[in-house]
């Protein structure tokens, strides 16, 4: 797997989905991440993350909720919020950022 600092550069935005699997909220997330994942193709890269097996990054982003999720584009954060969301309302995010 690439490191955080490659994942985040890559040339198209990088969508990041930091989920537990004990989480129902996280539970619930994984048909909108799916949802946002066919809307847009190759204009986002998703990538999910278990907080669980990663628990260094997590305290480095200092990742408290989850859902967390986080949109990277030419390695800065551009966006983040806790918390559910739908399908659209994520949608809109990345388009508009």
């Amino acid at each position: 797997m690439l490191k955080f600092g490659e994942l985040v550069t890559a040339e198209v935005p990088v969508f990041i989905h930091f989920y537990a699997q004990w989480n129902d909220n996280s539970t619930t997330m994984e048909p909108v991440i799916h949802d946002v994942a066919a809307a847009l193709g190759d204009q986002l890269r998703i990538v999910k993350i278990d907080v669980e097996k990663n628990p260094e990054l997590v305290d480095a982003l200092r990742i408290k909720i989850v859902p967390t999720m986080m949109l990277y584009r030419n390695g800065a954060m551009i966006w983040r919020q806790s918390g559910v969301m739908d399908a659209n309302s994520l949608i809109n995010v990345t388009k508009t950022l």
